[in-house]
């Protein structure tokens, strides 16, 4: 089946289907005509003849740090949504969180394999800022602020700081923090960040053997809290950079016998389906991941469209959830 034997059955002209399938203006009397017809004889346009004629593969790279990932999915999700309403296909790289596989998907990349690339980083080594500054095609960053570049990020920073102030109005005074690297610019730094500037505010220092790094999983949460356990038994207060950890860091803490919400106040980050369901359910911070997804989409397809040369750094905010784990003792 061709574009002429559609445009046959359909009674119009090949021009006609060809503007149906580029999103061109046709009237809503041909372009409902043409749906008929393609739907009937289940037609696709060949994408191939496609990329030659319109030198766009219609294709988007999407580079992710893992998929088992409550926060991943909402921005996948946000990114998808966005795509299917403009006739683009999504290609999905799962990096686990190497960031020599970021280099080599942004590589893959290159050179019009994709129209655009959208690169959910961890750590923005020297040497992936250098390639996502050089590669050919438009690239966004989501949930990583690089100055210069084109990204829609989080507030991280003042995020992790409200949560901790609201732990602090409850007259807690014994903080332990388990966060992630500091490599990771907006998970690792500026959470931690936050916390430290909430705490030395009011006047409570942050002593070093008080914070843990660990990975972005609740068997971290469990294996750093009962590092952190043996050291401050007397702990009133434990923040942490996720849910996930925050959820191992619960677990650990029952088990010793502490009433969480009472005997110790816990929050996380990321409001992802773990805080509302675990007892007691997590204080937490709501960040717009499908708002990320929907933003950088949009952000990709206009630099695509367009052309535009003008960089692009959105912040978008966040809302402080209060529940069960920083009720406060009664």
């Amino acid at each position: 089946m061709t574009i002429s034997e559609i445009a046959k059955l359909a009674g119009v002209s090949s021009a006609a289907v060809s503007r149906y399938f580029n999103d061109g203006y046709i009237s809503e009397e041909k372009r409902a005509v043409i749906k008929k017809v393609v739907e009937e004889t289940g037609y696709r346009p060949s994408l191939q003849a496609q990329t030659l004629r319109t030198k766009r593969t219609k294709m988007i790279g999407v580079i992710v740090p893992k998929i088992d990932s409550n926060s991943v999915g909402r921005v996948v999700a946000g990114i998808m949504s966005v795509l299917e309403r403009n006739h683009y296909r999504l290609l999905l790289a799962v990096s686990e969180q190497n960031p020599e596989k970021e280099l080599e998907y942004l590589t893959v990349f290159d050179d019009k394999q994709v129209d655009g690339v959208i690169l959910l980083a961890t750590i923005l080594s020297t040497a992936l800022k250098k390639k996502v500054r050089q590669i050919s095609v438009p690239v966004v960053l989501a949930g990583q602020h690089l100055t210069g570049c084109n990204c829609v990020y989080h507030d991280d920073y003042h995020a992790m700081y409200d949560v901790t102030k609201l732990v602090l109005s409850k007259g807690c005074k014994r903080f332990c923090y388990i966060g992630v690297t500091n490599q990771d610019k907006a998970v690792g730094a500026e959470r931690f960040r936050g916390f430290q500037e909430a705490l030395l505010k009011s006047g409570i220092p942050v002593l070093e053997e008080s914070a843990q790094t660990g990975e972005f999983t609740a068997e971290s949460g469990y294996d750093k809290m009962k590092e952190l356990y043996k050291k401050h038994p007397d702990v009133d207060a434990v923040i942490c950079a996720t849910d996930k950890i925050a959820v191992g860091a619960m677990q650990y803490l029952k088990e010793q016998g502490k009433a969480i919400g009472k005997d110790v106040l816990l929050a996380g980050q990321g409001d992802s389906v773990l805080a509302a369901n675990v007892h007691p359910s997590l204080t937490t911070i709501h960040y717009y991941y499908e708002d990320s997804g929907e933003k950088s989409a949009q952000m990709v397809l206009e630099l695509i469209e367009k052309g535009t040369v003008t960089v692009c750094e959105m912040k978008l905010g966040y809302e402080l959830v209060e529940h069960e784990s920083t009720e406060g003792a009664k």
